[in-house]
């Protein structure tokens, strides 16, 4: 098992690549890793649920259901 720390600088204005963080972190959660989310810069914003919630990026799940993985599975997320 490796940790993994996952360094996002995009946010809302690029859902997509604002997703990919928390996607790979779900993939390294199920590969049985422990990962921790970094939110830097313009991903600072994904730290508010409203945000969060309106962030669909494209060919990955809706980062709400992201989040809430991350969530449920004790995945830190820092600012």
């Amino acid at each position: 098992m490796a940790r993994i720390l996952i360094i996002s600088t995009h946010g809302s204005e690029n859902p997509t690549r604002a997703g990919l963080a928390f996607f790979f972190a779900k993939g390294a959660v199920e590969a049985g890793h422990k990962p921790e989310v970094l939110l830097a810069g313009d991903a600072s914003v994904l730290a508010r649920k409203v945000v969060a919630d309106s962030v669909l990026p494209v060919g990955i799940p809706p980062l709400r259901e992201l989040v809430q993985f991350s969530v449920d599975n004790g995945v830190p997320v820092y600012t």
